[in-house]
């Protein structure tokens, strides 16, 4: 409803219910009628300002069944200043750590993995004791990012109540868990408290030693210097990726740079030949280990052959 229609439809109402007041109070006035012992002028008088009040009543009434605008006005403005009082903090919030971020003030990212432990408890163990030493070493690590050299160690790391509940009832059983403590927010240096949820992951082969995990072909008679390291990235990044849908919580793999190194120059000093890559497991890997991976060079031409 436009702000005119609005005026319009005020200024229509209250002629409507302004007319009808006067010929009431004219009606009353002429019956010289009486109520609560009041003489008939008085009477007319009172039934004039209670025919006013329903006047503005009706008004008031009619403009908040048909103005959104004035009902949220109304009767949410409290909330509508609470919302904008923790939009502005939050803002502020968001405005200090972007700060914090240009400056490199900030040492504990929001989501940042704190402790990671795989636990495996059987009927003999205190797993109050367990999610406490996982708890503590969560704590001595983000102690260690945030405080200065001079800050008496102590507990600056907290975690809700019923988060560690939910957490003793899902490692309760006999399974292997991995158990990682993370930050629940961007923690500046020299701040007194980290906010801190664990999050648990049902623990699982990732890979078997000897494994293949990726490959990756490439044949030398197109191939430069660039293009062979491109290849080798390439294969990096479809085994950390097959490892990672596989279940593994790691970020990285732990290969011998050397070995990368080792094989490029090799492949640039053949300058022909097809062969293929091999990402293969160096070790039994489980959700939590950092997936160790070796890499092998086989000729296309010998598979061929062995597969004929």
């Amino acid at each position: 409803m436009t702000v005119w229609l609005k005026i319009l439809l005020i200024l229509i109402l209250g002629g409507i219910l302004s007319t009808i007041g006067d010929r009431l109070g004219s009606k009353v006035g002429k019956a010289r009628l009486s109520i609560f012992k009041l003489r008939p002028k008085s009477t007319a008088v009172l039934i004039t300002v209670f025919t006013g009040s329903i006047i503005s009543a009706i008004s008031f009434a009619t403009m908040i069944v048909f103005d959104r605008d004035l009902r949220v006005g109304l009767f949410q403005l409290e909330d509508i200043r609470e919302k904008i009082i923790d939009s502005e903090k939050e803002l502020k919030k968001l405005e200090k750590n972007l700060y914090a971020f240009r400056s490199g003030n900030v040492v504990i990212s929001s989501g940042q993995t704190l402790v990671t432990k795989t636990v495996k408890l059987n009927k003999n163990s205190d797993i109050k004791k367990v999610i406490e030493s996982i708890l503590q070493k969560a704590n001595l690590y983000a102690f260690n990012l945030v405080k200065t050299n001079q800050s008496t160690y102590r507990r600056i790391l907290l975690v809700r109540k019923d988060d560690i509940e939910k957490l003793e009832n899902k490692i309760a059983d006999n399974r292997s868990w991995v158990v990682r403590i993370k930050s629940a927010g961007n923690i500046l240096r020299g701040e007194n408290y980290v906010y801190a949820f664990p999050e648990v992951t049902l623990n699982k082969i990732i890979t078997r030693k000897g494994e293949v995990i990726a490959l990756e072909s490439i044949s030398l008679s197109d191939s430069d210097a660039e293009s062979i390291s491109k290849k080798i990235n390439l294969l990096m990044a479809s085994t950390l990726a097959e490892v990672r849908r596989r279940g593994s919580l790691s970020s990285e793999l732990q290969i011998n740079a050397n070995q990368i190194n080792n094989l490029g120059k090799y492949l640039v000093n053949q300058k022909k030949g097809d062969f293929q890559i091999i990402a293969r497991a160096v070790d039994n890997n489980q959700s939590a280990d950092k997936v160790s991976v070796s890499l092998e060079l086989k000729s296309l031409e010998e598979i061929i052959k062995r597969k004929s």
